[in-house]
């Protein structure tokens, strides 16, 4: 880097004279590793203005520039170049890091920020305050009422964050309580995989995941959407009215990623067997081998009578019902979760007939392109799962107990 500062001052006799001023004892040789590191830092303009100005010093000082000369350039004390001319002389490229500082005295004690701590890690009903959860206000104010520590609502958001503590969150979770879980559970995670007591499906057998997306409603805005422009997101009016609600029933093919869908005014046995029989007199389940319907325990398809109804009236299906709390395992549910947010969301609807059109045209669509879901939880997975969950609960009353 080259630095252009001359030095001349006036001699006492009145004429400008070269001075000859004291070469400083921390000479400075770069090398070129150095100097691209110390020539990009002082280019930038996107770094620390500290880190710019501690790279043209030494830039300037490897050019043999004296240290009055740099500190009038750049508009600091001599003693500032002087400083970092030494750092860079002892410790090169990390030398020009700040130092580790002691920082201000620490105002509160451990053990404040340990009652804190313990608190967020406790319910509020257990502790009588009437909250559903804790923010960091409420927890400095119960804190100072109860401890006489008077940190602020940022600070105990810093302590809780130091140890990953997040007290305003929540999430639900249910406890397996059906004893023939793992059981029921594991025959739908086989027909996934293709296999069924035991054996390979053959080519015409077929996997169907079958449920209800209950109450589509159809809203109608109050002013027509808008559609996206430059910098600008698609608009949707946030008023609408309610026109009225369809629930569409679907059958996804696991192994064909095929989806055949209707709408129904209301759910139920008649609707769903028409929905069955909707796929069932189509090739090719028509003349299938075997036709394997996975269904949750919703009041349309429940229970034995379920199964029954099934056998009679197509002798090639099978129902199999899924473990009771284990949507997680239907594979409808993410068709729907598609459906709803490629075709109904937003929801701009008349009424509940115009709902219809747009589901069939969607599906057609959808049918054109689509592929098997990438299903990957096994029935290993499941066994460690349940493993875990065991575990879990055995472990409990011992640390309850503690």
């Amino acid at each position: 880097m080259s630095v252009g500062i001359s030095i001349t001052v006036l001699s006492p006799g009145g004429r400008h004279e070269d001075q000859m001023l004291m070469r400083s004892p921390y000479q400075i040789v770069l090398s070129d590793d150095e100097q691209a590191v110390l020539a990009a830092r002082a280019r930038s303009v996107r770094g620390a203005w500290r880190d710019r100005l501690r790279a043209r010093i030494v830039l300037a000082a490897a050019a043999g520039v004296t240290n009055a000369a740099i500190a009038a350039h750049e508009g600091v004390h001599a003693d500032t170049v002087r400083k970092w001319r030494r750092r860079f002389t002892a410790g090169r490229l990390a030398g020009l890091k700040d130092a580790p500082r002691s920082g201000r005295p620490s105002v509160f004690t451990a053990a404040g920020r340990a009652e804190a701590v313990a608190l967020a890690c406790a319910l509020p009903a257990e502790t009588g305050v009437p909250l559903s959860r804790w923010s960091c206000p409420d927890l400095a104010r119960e804190l100072a009422a109860r401890c006489q520590v008077a940190a602020s609502a940022s600070t105990i958001g810093r302590w809780l964050a130091g140890d990953a503590l997040k007290p305003w969150q929540h999430r639900s979770w249910i406890s397996v309580r059906d004893p023939e879980f793992s059981v029921t559970a594991a025959r739908v995670l086989d027909l996934y995989a293709g296999i069924w007591d035991g054996q390979q499906l053959g080519g015409n057998d077929y996997v169907i995941c079958a449920d209800e997306k209950t109450s589509i409603q159809a809203r109608c805005r109050c002013h027509p959407t808008l559609p996206p422009g430059k910098a600008r997101a698609m608009r949707v009016e946030h008023d609408y009215t309610r026109g009225g609600a369809l629930a569409y029933l679907a059958a996804w093919d696991v192994r064909r990623g095929q989806v055949t869908g209707r709408c129904e005014h209301t759910t139920g046995i008649a609707p769903f067997s028409r929905l069955v029989e909707q796929v069932m007199t189509a090739e090719p389940y028509a003349s299938a081998r075997r036709v394997f319907w996975i269904v949750d325990n919703g009041s349309s398809h429940r229970g034995a009578a379920s199964v029954q109804r099934m056998t009679r009236a197509w002798p090639n299906a099978h129902l199999i019902h899924l473990p009771k709390h284990a949507s997680w395992l239907d594979q409808a549910e993410i068709c729907f979760s598609v459906v709803q947010r490629k075709a109904l969301t937003p929801n701009d609807f008349t009424d509940p007939g115009q709902i219809r059109d747009p589901l069939a045209a969607f599906e057609t669509r959808y049918n054109a392109i689509a592929r098997p879901f990438s299903w990957k939880f096994t029935r290993t997975d499941l066994d460690n799962l349940l493993h875990r969950i065991d575990a879990h609960n055995k472990a409990e009353p011992r640390a309850l107990a503690a």
